[in-house]
């Protein structure tokens, strides 16, 4: 018998979890990850403690089916990609903050909120792909360098508003203020080589195809590409390039979890909680999609590792969440989709 329950592969909000499924011997979790991602984790804490875990799989809507459930929510937990996510879930009023030892020594503070009501379990970097026959190594050093006019016409990347981009400006704005923050964003737009488009993935086949010299994207879909024998041919035409902020380190953002306000079951929710903030758990979860563990001491996976190494950025994620909305209005400002 299945100990995870995952209750539907592409399930909505209509259809997710309900009241009446709620018990006090499990855990209910909605989860903007995947199901292929969670599972093995809740397998494994199941096998450990015996406690069952419900995972509701919901596409978006997380934070109006909470509202909507009100104090009758059967949630426990929310699993989420994206510091942004987590920040809104606690701006609206629907965590409560979870003072655990455990946590607070697996979970380093740059990776959980202040108030302890989000924690952080994976990591990926914000890196540059970068062409291996047409980029020097060396050649790119910073975020500010992508500024630089000698990137005209040779810069590919996605959309200026999705997520991904807007918590690298939010960084950037956290950093360097306003002013600088928007005249980077007009020398990005001025040195790209086509209309942003498509997701992380594209814009190295982009470069594969000699339409762009470097791009934008997360460090994970190194590895999905690497794994993808289509894809691996654009993998292996670019090279990971770790970029900085000046006096600072490189970009982060994270996969993370939040006790909900109303927890039916609280008690069996922080046992998942420090599960997934241990060596083990956070070893599972790296792996299957290519991330870096939060905790001390944790390897990442070979294939990650081979990447080489960086410094993250010090900045706390939930101070940069509160540049997003500026972000959002600088690069819509800017037309950087135009």
């Amino acid at each position: 018998m299945k100990t995870v329950r995952t209750l539907a592969m592409a399930l909505t909000a209509a259809t997710a979890l309900t009241p009446a499924l709620a018990s006090a011997d499990e855990v209910n979790v909605y989860s903007y990850r995947q199901p292929e991602l969670v599972q093995p984790l809740m397998d494994a804490f199941t096998e450990e403690t015996g406690i069952p875990v419900n995972v509701a799989f919901l596409k978006n809507g997380v934070i109006e089916r909470l509202q909507a459930e009100g104090k009758r929510s059967p949630a426990d937990l929310i699993m989420t990609v994206d510091f942004a996510r987590l920040a809104a879930v606690v701006e609206a009023d629907l965590t409560q903050p979870v003072e655990n030892e455990t946590l607070t020594a697996n979970i380093p503070a740059a990776y959980r909120d202040p108030g302890n009501e989000w924690f952080g379990l994976t990591s990926r970097a914000r890196i540059v792909y970068a062409s291996k026959d047409r980029v020097a190594d060396g050649e790119v050093t910073t975020y500010e360098d992508l500024a630089d006019p000698k990137w005209k016409g040779r810069i590919c990347t996605r959309s200026g508003t999705h997520a991904y981009t807007l918590g690298l400006v939010a960084a950037h704005l956290t950093h360097n203020g306003e002013e600088a923050t928007r005249a980077w964003i007009e020398g990005v737009k001025a040195n790209l080589a086509r209309k942003p488009q498509g997701n992380d993935r594209a814009q190295v086949k982009a470069i594969w195809a000699g339409e762009c010299d470097i791009s934008i994207g997360n460090t994970y879909y190194m590895g999905k590409m690497l794994s993808d024998p289509e894809q691996k041919e654009w993998a292996d035409s670019v090279n990971v390039v770790f970029p900085v902020f000046e006096g600072s380190g490189t970009h982060v953002n994270v996969s993370g979890m939040a006790l909900t306000k109303h927890a039916p079951n609280k008690e069996t929710a922080i046992k998942l909680m420090e599960f997934l903030a241990s060596p083990k758990a956070q070893q599972i979860y790296a792996a299957q999609n290519f991330e870096y563990p939060i905790a001390p001491d944790v390897a990442a996976d070979e294939i990650v590792q081979s990447w080489g190494s960086f410094t993250p950025d010090g900045l706390n994620l939930m101070e940069v969440a509160g540049h997003r909305a500026d972000a959002l209005k600088l690069m819509q400002e800017a037309d950087f989709d135009g």
